[in-house]
C-alpha cells in the first residue's frame, strides 16, 4: 500500500537489479530528493506534539518526589534531553543524506541479516509502549463517554475479557482504530497531523494552566517546596539515575530518527527543527506541569499529590458534578461547562496521546518488521504487526503493575538501545566518515551483505555488564553484586560508549567489506 510513483522514482535513480532483490520494497526504498518536503516546522512540530504527552507531564513530579526541588527536577529534565539530542542529530544525519530510514541504515554496521536483530529489539519495545499509549487514550475517552451516558460503564454488565472490563476494552479499541487508521494513510498522514497537533496540544495545555491558577489564586506552595538535598554528594546519587531515565526517554528516537530525517529537505531544516522542538517543549512542558499541579494542590485541598500529577485525575475532577474531596460543591458548578471542559480536555488528552503513539511507537516497528521481509511486510502492514502485539501485550496488566514492566522489563530492554546507537554512530561517522553505498544496502550479497560480527560482538559486549542488573529489575534474581547495581545506574551510557570502543576495535583487526559487489 506504498505509494508506487514514489517508489517508481526511487528506482529509477537505482541500479536496476534492486527493484529484484528481496531487500527492496517501495516503504524502505531511498526518498528522492524532490520528495524531500519536511521543513524546519515539520520537524519542530514533530518534537513538539511527541513532548505533550503524559508521560512527559509526570516526569517533574517523579523527580520532586525523590526529594529534588522545581529547579533541580526541570534542570535533570533539561540536560537529559540535550545528551540524548545529540545522538539523535547524529543518526538523523545519514537519513536526511541518503533519504534512508533505520533498518536500512542499520544494514550498514550490523549487515543486511545481522540489521534484524535491532530493528527486532527496537520494535518490539515499541510495541510495548505502543500498547500502553492506546490504553491511556482508551481510557481518556472512557471518561468522556461516561461523563455524559454514566451507563456506558456498565456495558456488558462489567463482565471481563482477557481481565478488561467489556466497556473498557471498548474504549481501548477505539483509540486502536484511530491509530492505525492514520498510519495506513502513510507517512504523509503522519506528517499532517503531526503539524495541526502540536499547536493545538500546546494551546489546551495553556488554558488548563490559566484557568487552574486563576482559580487558586496563584501558583500554590509546591514551587517553594525545598530540596531534600543538603549538598552535592547527597543530590549526586539521586540525580545521576534519574538523569540516564531522561536520556532513556527519548533513546528509541535516537535510533529511528531516519525514519522521519529521510523525508527532511536538507540536514540544517532536521538539527534546527529538532533542536527549537525537543528540549525545550520538554522543558517548558514539565514546567507547565509543574505550575498546574501547585496550583491544583491549592484548589483540591486534602487529595495526594501524587494524584495531582494525573491530568486525566485532574480532568475527572473538573468535569464531575460532585465535590471534589474537601469541598462542598463542585469545582464547576455549570453542567454545560463541565461538558465544555470534558470535551476539550479529552480531545487534548486524545490527540497529545495519539502524536506521541503514531510517531514514536508505530513508524519504526512498521519499518522494522518490514525489514524482516520487505518483499510481504509493507509499511502499513507493519503497522498492523504493531497494533495487534500492541494488544496481545495485554497493556491493561501491564499497567496493573507499572514498576515490574515499564520500571523492570521496559526500561531493561532499552538499555540494548544505547549500544546499537553506539555502533551505528561509530560506524558512519567513524569507520565509514559518511560515506554509503545506498545499492549495496538493498543486496544480499554487496558489501554489507550478511552478518557483520564486529558489531554482534559489539553488542554483546555493551549488553552484557547491564545484564545482571535487568534480571534483577524483572525480579528473575533477587540481587547482584553492587558493582552491576552500580553499571545498571548508567545503562545507556556504559551501552552507549562500550560497544561503540568494541566495535571501532574489532574492526580495526577485522576491518568490513569496502568494495562494491554487484550482483
Amino acid at each position: 500500500m506504498h505509494d508506487p510513483e514514489l517508489t517508481k522514482e526511487a528506482l529509477a535513480e537505482l541500479p536496476p537489479d534492486i527493484g529484484e532483490s528481496p531487500l527492496f520494497n517501495g516503504d524502505l526504498a531511498p526518498v528522492p530528493e524532490k520528495r524531500r518536503n519536511w521543513t524546519t516546522y515539520n520537524f519542530a512540530a514533530l518534537w513538539i506534539s511527541m513532548a505533550h504527552c503524559i508521560p512527559t507531564y509526570t516526569l517533574a513530579g517523579g523527580l520532586i518526589a525523590d526529594g529534588m526541588n522545581w529547579w533541580q527536577a526541570l534542570l535533570t529534565i533539561g540536560l537529559g534531553n540535550l545528551i540524548v539530542l545529540i545522538p539523535i542529530l547524529l543518526n538523523a544525519h545519514p537519513g536526511t543524506k541518503y533519504g534512508i530510514p533505520f533498518p536500512v541504515l542499520a544494514r550498514a554496521a550490523f549487515g543486511t541479516i545481522g540489521a534484524n536483530a535491532p530493528a527486532v529489539v527496537r520494535g518490539l519495545v515499541a510495541c510495548g509502549w505502543f500498547g500502553i499509549n492506546t490504553f491511556i487514550g482508551g481510557e481518556a475517552i472512557h471518561t468522556f463517554i461516561t461523563t455524559f451516558a454514566p451507563g456506558f460503564a456498565e456495558l456488558g454488565g462489567r463482565a471481563q475479557v482477557a481481565g478488561i472490563e467489556v466497556s473498557h476494552l471498548a474504549t481501548f479499541l477505539m483509540f486502536w482504530v484511530m491509530n492505525i487508521a492514520i498510519v495506513y494513510k502513510g507517512m504523509n498522514a503522519v506528517r499532517v497531523f503531526e503539524n495541526w497537533a502540536a499547536p493545538i496540544v500546546l494551546v489546551l495545555a495553556a488554558l488548563l494552566l490559566g484557568w487552574v491558577v486563576s482559580r487558586a489564586g496563584g501558583t500554590g506552595t509546591l514551587l517553594a517546596k525545598p530540596s531534600q538535598f543538603k549538598n552535592l554528594s547527597e543530590f549526586w546519587p539521586v540525580f545521576v539515575p534519574k538523569l540516564t531515565a531522561m536520556v532513556g526517554f527519548w533513546a528509541t528516537l535516537s535510533l529511528n530518527i531516519p525514519d522521519f530525517t529521510r523525508y527532511g529537505r536538507g540536514q540544517k531544516e532536521q538539527m534546527m527543527g529538532q533542536a527549537l522542538g525537543l528540549p525545550t517543549t520538554m522543558i517548558a512542558f514539565s514546567a507547565m506541569a509543574l505550575v498546574i499541579t501547585s496550583a491544583s494542590a491549592a484548589v483540591l485541598k486534602g487529595v495526594p499529590i501524587e494524584k495531582l500529577w494525573n491530568p486525566e485525575f485532574l480532568v475527572a475532577q473538573m468535569t464531575s458534578a460532585l465535590p471534589p474531596p474537601g469541598a462542598t460543591e463542585p469545582l464547576i458548578a455549570s453542567a454545560g461547562t463541565r461538558a465544555a471542559v470534558a470535551i476539550i480536555a479529552v480531545v487534548g488528552i486524545i490527540i497529545a496521546t495519539v502524536s506521541v503513539n503514531i510517531a514514536a511507537n508505530v513508524v519504526s516497528p512498521a519499518n522494522d518488521f518490514a525489514n524482516l521481509a520487505p518483499k510481504y511486510i509493507s509499511f502499513q502492514t507493519g503497522g498492523l504487526i504493531t497494533g495487534i502485539l500492541g494488544i496481545v501485550c495485554m497493556p491493561w496488566k501491564l499497567m496493573a503493575d507499572p514498576a515490574t514492566y515499564i520500571g523492570g522489563w521496559l526500561t531493561g530492554v532499552s538499555a540494548l538501545l544505547g549500544p546499537i546507537a553506539g555502533i551505528m554512530i561509530a560506524d558512519y561517522f567513524i569507520l565509514r566518515k559518511t560515506e554509503l553505498d545506498v545499492p549495496d544496502l538493498y543486496r544480499e550479497k554487496g558489501r554489507y551483505g550478511g552478518v557483520n560480527p564486529a558489531a554482534m560482538l559489539a553488542l554483546a559486549a555493551g549488553v552484557a555488564p547491564n545484564l545482571p542488573g535487568f534480571l534483577k529489575g524483572i525480579h528473575v534474581i533477587d540481587s547482584v553484586p553492587a558493582v552491576f547495581d552500580g553499571l545498571y545506574i548508567y545503562a545507556w551510557f556504559t551501552g552507549f560508549f562500550l560497544s561503540g570502543a568494541v566495535y571501532l576495535g574489532v574492526s580495526k583487526l577485522v576491518p568490513p567489506k569496502t568494495e562494491a559487489t554487484a550482483e
